[in-house]
């Protein structure tokens, strides 16, 4: 293996572990080695979810860029970016006590959907969806294990659900966010008129500087992510829990 080939492979390693273990120091500092294990396993299988959700919904739309190169795959591997998965969760935990980061965006061709600001907006929100849905099935999980007794609730399977929920939450809610480049600018794109869309679109060139440097220094803004992640989490158990009414009568067949 080659020096490059090396030091590809410890960048991947880095992202794939050292970022989601600090994420677990963020959203369950109490679990043990073994739940953290199995809580950055379920970040970087909502993290692949999140990616594949965009590029499967721009092959519908008419777009198989994503498809042709590997990228509608739960393999986390596929979807590290050595800025937004390595150093910028890094630099937030290590400045702010924090942190969050991103993968490495699906690419989209825009000339190659058939309506290209509509479908471009689709393909945005999807990622967010998948990590909507991704709370709903672990809040459904969370509270079978909670109202069956099968857990108590200060055990680890109860904090690693517990986490899997919020981290999913918090993921469709800063995507949602209409700051360019995440999610939420796509739609915002579609919304605008053609003259204020362009500058828009073109804030873009500045990538996660303008991401951060909203979170930091925009008065406000995490008030603002804090009531989306509210909202979320209300609308995740509003479906959550007719769900679980609906499964209950199955379960208490095996019970």
């Amino acid at each position: 293996m080659s020096k490059k080939q090396t030091l590809l492979a410890v960048t991947r390693l880095a992202g794939l572990i050292g970022g989601p273990v600090l994420a677990m120091q963020f959203f369950a500092p109490s679990l043990s080695t073994a739940g953290i294990a199995v809580s950055i396993g379920l970040l970087i299988f909502s993290l692949g979810v999140h990616e594949a959700a965009h590029g499967q919904v721009a092959l519908w739309c008419g777009d198989p860029t994503a498809r042709d190169l590997g990228r509608i795959t739960l393999n986390p591997v596929s979807h590290i970016d050595p800025i937004n998965t390595i150093v910028m969760p890094l630099v937030l935990y290590m400045t702010a006590g924090f942190m969050f980061g991103g993968a490495k965006p699906v690419p989209v061709n825009m000339r190659r959907l058939r309506h290209p600001l509509r479908d471009m907006s689709l393909v945005a929100i999807a990622g967010p969806a998948s990590n909507f849905i991704l709370a709903v099935m672990f809040s459904v999980a969370y509270i079978i294990v909670l109202e069956r007794q099968l857990y108590a609730p200060e055990q680890m399977m109860v904090e690693i659900l517990r986490s899997a929920i919020i981290f999913n939450i918090l993921l469709a809610a800063f995507n949602l966010m209409p700051i360019p480049p995440l999610d939420g600018s796509r739609i915002m794109a579609w919304l605008l008129p053609e003259s204020a869309r362009r500058p828009y679109v073109e804030l873009e060139r500045y990538g996660m500087i303008l991401v951060i440097g909203i979170v930091f220094f925009v008065p406000g803004f995490q008030d603002v992510l804090r009531w989306t992640m509210r909202t979320l989490q209300d609308g995740v158990f509003a479906v959550a829990n007719p769900i679980v009414d609906l499964l209950n009568p199955v379960i208490n067949l095996f019970t």
